[in-house]
């Protein structure tokens, strides 16, 4: 079965009450039994709804995987990873991430015990170096959040098949549309399914997919134990958002190119960060493990200045000043002083995360009106 057809059918059968064509929302808490323990598969909905299932049945469907875990937001599915390891473990992450992911693995997990190496990982070789016999995790955005740095999965696979090390990729700039790391070598991939798979700004959710069983039942375990699931209605949405993720993601693509090359040509724009771009330093990378894009974009100005990024993103009509990314709508964010405020000042600049960066999320609209507001609030 072909990409854009899994969208729509991969993991789905019709509803054996009635027939539905769409899952039906089962908003209930528990489930009927006719004797203790005996039941029609489903006993409690922290640990299984149908509505859920049927929306993980899908998320391993088009990642190419064999078991969907949907959790009640992105970082909910990335602190179940995380609860894989153990005080003393140690974990290799991306330098350039989203400050979410920075704020949970060095507030929280640091408390318990875990360590974690930030490092740049554009020449994916470099990993090699710090890893040690405590090593249990590599961490990889690939396109990273906010620089749009791009990793090589295939090798990064390599290295942590070598010193039996998991190795798990965010995916949710990309999505499986563009790139699918578990076919690259992974063991996990992570979503935020909030973005680009629900695609309509209406839910919070998350979602994990494995191939391995035994690595399945243990996050299935911490998923049921730590509670931290997503509700039925929202597993609906999610559903709905990914039947016409390929069509979508399509037109994120051609957008995210008309603005980037837009930019690019703008005398006031200092530096486009679009792996399409065929300047962006691991622009052969990004063309040989996706077969696409994207459309998310970050620029920064000539002037560095962190007025002048503020009042672009005050001037913008069309594109809304918003935090998230991945919906319909085209998005425009301060990384400074949104995403990415959590990350020490002195730890962004290093990444290149300036007071005059500014992230796009290319939505769907008319590409002539995208250019025309970006016209208008640049000057």
């Amino acid at each position: 079965m072909k990409f854009n057809t899994k969208t729509i059918h991969g993991g789905q059968k019709p509803d054996k009450a009635y027939g539905a064509v769409m899952p039906p929302v089962y908003q209930t808490s528990t489930y009927a039994q006719s004797t203790p323990g005996g039941h029609k598969g489903y006993e409690y909905s922290r640990s299984g709804n149908p509505t859920r299932h049927a929306l993980e049945a899908s998320l391993a469907s088009i990642e190419n995987g064999n078991y969907g875990l949907a959790f009640a937001s992105g970082l909910a599915a990335i602190d179940a990873i995380l609860k894989l390891l153990k005080p003393g473990d140690e974990v290799i992450s991306t330098s350039d991430l989203y400050g979410g992911t920075y704020r949970l693995f060095t507030k929280i997990f640091e408390n318990f015990g875990i360590k974690f190496h930030f490092i740049g990982m554009e020449n994916a070789t470099a990993i090699e170096a710090y890893i040690n016999s405590h090593t249990k995790l590599i961490w990889v955005e690939t396109p990273t959040n906010p620089m749009m740095n791009i990793i090589d999965i295939v090798t990064t696979a390599q290295i942590a098949k070598k010193h039996n090390i998991l190795l798990a990729v965010d995916n949710t700039f990309a999505t499986p549309y563009l790139q699918q790391p578990l076919d690259l070598g992974a063991d996990i991939v992570m979503h935020s399914v909030t973005k680009y798979l629900g695609g309509h700004s209406d839910l919070i959710m998350g979602a994990v997919v494995v191939k391995d069983k035994d690595l399945a039942e243990r996050l299935y375990f911490i998923q049921n134990a730590s509670g931290a699931i997503c509700g039925p209605h929202d597993a609906f949405l999610a559903l709905r958002g990914i039947k016409t993720l390929h069509i979508r993601m399509q037109r994120h693509c051609e957008n995210g190119k008309a603005v980037a090359e837009y930019l690019a040509r703008h005398p006031k724009i200092e530096n486009v960060y679009w792996p399409g771009l065929k300047n962006h330093p691991n622009h052969a990378i990004a063309a040989a493990q996706m077969s696409g894009f994207g459309g998310m974009v970050s620029f920064t100005t000539k002037s560095n200045s962190y007025e002048e990024a503020i009042k672009i993103l005050e001037n913008l009509k069309v594109f809304t000043l918003a935090e998230s990314l991945g919906g319909v709508e085209s998005l425009a964010g301060h990384p400074v002083s949104m995403t990415h405020a959590s990350i020490p000042k002195e730890e962004r600049e290093k990444l290149g995360i300036v007071d005059s960066l500014i992230r796009l999320s290319v939505g769907i609209e008319d590409e002539s009106d995208l250019i025309a507001d970006l016209k208008q609030a640049i000057g």
